[in-house]
């Protein structure tokens, strides 16, 4: 395969910012999408400071955007479960993607997830936080946020101490699948049992705790990254995948190093990811046997947020901040091969670590704009960028 060029498309992106100063606004992670079923809204997060990590003090706004007409905002909620990386999990609800959403919260000592329509403000809550939403909306999957808050600054939530601070792997941690209709909940995967799985000397001393879970396509497995460190050291990371009970445990990257990734299908994985012998690259990993195969190695050189178009045609991938401070977004044709520059942003170089403002970005439900928190015009807020005239 000859090597593919990498055109810079941008003067055929139109790009439309979505909020406003004085205050900040952002939507949260790379892997929900902030539009609404019929497009007409779209959610944000609105916080009146971007520059320091929240205490628990600190509350953010739940907001749903006019994309359909004005943009101006509507105010909905509050939420101090929240943080700048992944928000408070806010995503519109599974099968009523025009008058629900689902959002974390802080109540009572306790994170909860709160169902709210945005028609009526008829609300009700589940007993933990979620993470993510099986496609059908019955199941939630969930981890322990304080823990997370600890191990993973920006990723957690603060106000609420973890009961198992001291214990390296603890039993009775870990994941936990919500059984939406019932609002019950169990834990099937601990820390323990993942500790124990092909254990390696680097687990030496050292504190464990899961990040990123996503459920496939279909909703009967999922994926997600169990970490460890030890105090002030790097952590380690490895990815599992598992049936939606917790069952079937297949550990699919063991290297230490594995971050972004998103379901193809309900089969395979695309991740950044090192796997022996073969370098550090984005893979398609299959869920059943772990083969893994290298996507874009000539093109896709950095890692990044990626995630599919609806239409799994194209691979949808930002940068970290390079020499000049900018953060590349970039396509990727899996047809042809071909990667595409889209956009281009300034990174403020002071917002940075748990701070940092990712592009994140995020596919519309019909694949032809896409959605990122940008801070290139020295303040937090939302983009949209149309791509109709290239995919």
């Amino acid at each position: 395969m000859e090597m593919n060029r990498f055109e810079d498309l941008r003067e055929q992106v139109r790009v439309l910012r979505v909020t406003s100063s004085p205050l900040y606004h952002f939507f949260g992670y790379y892997d929900k999408c902030p539009w609404s079923k019929n497009g007409e809204w779209m959610l944000c997060l609105e916080t009146n400071f971007m520059d320091k990590p929240p205490s628990p003090q600190d509350k953010a706004n739940i907001c749903l955007i006019d994309y359909a007409h004005d943009l101006s905002l509507r105010r909905l909620s509050q939420t101090s479960a929240w943080n700048w990386q992944q928000g408070c999990m806010l995503q519109w609800f599974p099968g009523k993607e025009n008058t629900t959403i689902i959002y974390n919260s802080r109540e009572r000592g306790r994170f909860i997830s709160v169902i709210l329509n945005i028609d009526s403000g008829e609300r009700w809550s589940l007993p933990m936080p979620v993470y993510t939403l099986s496609p059908d909306g019955k199941y939630a999957l969930s981890l322990n946020f304080a823990r997370l808050n600890d191990t993973r600054p920006g990723y957690g939530y603060c106000g609420v101490k973890d009961p198992w601070y001291s214990e390296k792997a603890p039993s009775k941690d870990g994941i936990y699948l919500i059984d939406v209709e019932s609002r019950s909940y169990e834990l099937i995967i601990s820390l323990q049992e993942l500790a124990q799985i092909a254990p390696q000397p680097s687990f030496e001393g050292t504190k464990h705790w899961v990040n990123h879970l996503l459920f496939n396509t279909r909703g009967n497995r999922f994926v997600f990254l169990h970490r460890w460190a030890r105090p002030g050291g790097r952590f380690l990371t490895r990815m599992f995948t598992a049936d939606r009970d917790g069952t079937d445990l297949h550990l699919l990257v063991d290297s230490g190093v594995v971050s972004h990734f998103d379901w193809r299908d309900d089969k395979y994985i695309l991740a950044w990811c090192k796997i022996s012998g073969k370098g550090e690259h984005f893979f398609l990993i299959d869920d059943s046997s772990g083969n893994s195969t290298p996507v874009g190695e000539d093109v896709l050189t950095t890692n990044g947020h990626c995630s599919y178009s609806p239409n799994r045609r194209w691979i949808l991938t930002d940068t970290y901040p390079d020499s000049e401070g900018y953060r590349n977004l970039i396509i990727y044709n899996t047809k042809t091969s071909e990667a595409f520059l889209i956009g281009r942003f300034y990174s403020m170089p002071e917002l940075k670590g748990e701070i940092r403002c990712d592009l994140h970005p995020r596919w519309s439900r019909d694949g032809k704009y896409v959605c990122i928190d940008s801070t290139h015009e020295n303040s937090r807020q939302m983009y949209v960028l149309d791509l109709s005239n290239i995919v």
